[in-house]
């Protein structure tokens, strides 16, 4: 016998609609104003680095898409608790990832693109980790793709 639940079934909407409309323009209404202007400033410093306006939308694209779908999941309380243990893990890291991009900017010369590049390779790990069992391989694909565009 089939088992029909339709609160996985709205989440399984969700996260489709999400994947289909996922845009600067949608990020813009459904984030607060600080996420905003630091996608703004990815995307600025990713079209600078690469000079390749499609590639850097590309993959604002897919971190926008990806960062809506977990929270779809968390909103549907889809993680178990050591799946949150390992979010908040994830937001360390990605705090220590950002802490060291401002501590480079900051004091000259101090610049290590290794340091960044294993930043960047753990918390894309611990992110598909997270996602493992809850999202498709294509959007493990996307998370790869945003944080080997940002490692390279």
């Amino acid at each position: 016998m089939e088992s029909f639940n339709s609160r996985d079934l709205a989440m399984q909407a969700q996260k489709k609609i999400l994947s289909r409309m996922a845009s600067k323009s949608l990020a813009h209404m459904l984030i607060d104003d600080t996420t905003s202007e630091i996608l703004d400033e990815l995307y600025r410093v990713s079209k600078e680095f690469t000079k390749n306006r499609a590639e850097s939308q590309k993959v604002l694209k897919n971190l926008i898409k990806v960062a809506l779908k977990i929270g779809v999941l968390y909103k549907h309380n889809k993680f178990s608790a050591e799946e949150l243990a390992l979010a908040e893990d994830f937001k360390k890291k990605l705090h220590q990832g950002a802490m060291t991009a401002i501590s480079f900017y900051e004091v000259e010369f101090t610049f290590d693109k290794q340091v960044m590049a294993e930043i960047l390779r753990e918390s894309r790990d611990m992110l598909l980790r997270l996602v493992q069992s809850h999202l498709t391989p294509k959007s493990h694909g996307r998370i790869s793709h945003v944080f080997d565009h940002f490692g390279d």
